[in-house]
């Protein structure tokens, strides 16, 4: 799932008879297939495109077989997908999160020391203030949903389908889907249909299945 697709909002204008440049890993600058891997910086946020050695260099068993540490400045982000229909949570929880859509994603920023909550809007990912307490309570309610690795997974919520285990950067490919499409006041049909082939994607590399 690659992030460049959505990092404009609309398409460079193309030029005739020009070739479009291969994409490069932002870490050594090899050339990349649009499958490709992902390294989070932890320290700002920042997802890099990576080649298969860059991505192989940052996983839990790196170049030395030394076990992956959760202060390592980068991490890489593991293929991870589970799809739990049956997710358990409440009108009023998510009232109390106070998110105004009907998705949002959840992870734990190690530097920040805390889990910290964001849903799409048409002007970027928006951070919503997490209620601890109301978080808590949805976890303790969904304890198969809760092992989503720091900075590198996250839980993301779309209350018209489920939760979904995923790596973080579909959660930022969500967000630049959105702002491509959004239009107007309730985004539009063009909108919504992306969104839904989106979590029907998320679905099909989960293998549909719970757990």
């Amino acid at each position: 799932m690659s992030l460049r697709r959505f990092a404009v909002e609309q398409p460079a204008p193309s030029r005739e008879g020009a070739e479009a440049e291969p994409e490069q890993c932002e870490m050594c600058a090899e050339p990349i297939a649009e499958d490709h891997g992902h390294v989070v910086n932890t320290e700002d946020r920042k997802i890099l495109c990576t080649c298969r050695a860059c991505t192989l260099l940052f996983t839990h068993e790196g170049a030395a077989g030394q076990p992956e540490a959760p202060t390592r400045r980068f991490r890489t982000v593991p293929d991870r997908y589970r799809f739990d229909p049956s997710f358990k949570m409440l009108d009023a929880d998510w009232d109390e999160l106070a998110i105004p859509v009907r998705m949002a994603f959840f992870f734990h920023n190690t530097a920040m020391g805390r889990t910290i909550a964001f849903y799409p809007s048409p002007a970027g990912a928006t951070e919503s203030e997490l209620p601890m307490e109301a978080w808590d309570r949805v976890l303790a309610g969904n304890p198969a949903m809760a092992d989503a690795r720091p900075d590198i997974e996250a839980l993301l919520i779309d209350r018209a389908s489920g939760a979904y285990l995923v790596p973080i950067h579909a959660c930022y490919a969500l967000v630049g889907l959105v702002r491509l499409h959004w239009q107007g006041f309730d985004g539009g049909e063009e909108a919504w249909k992306a969104i839904d082939e989106f979590f029907a994607d998320l679905r099909a590399r989960a293998g549909g299945r719970h757990g």
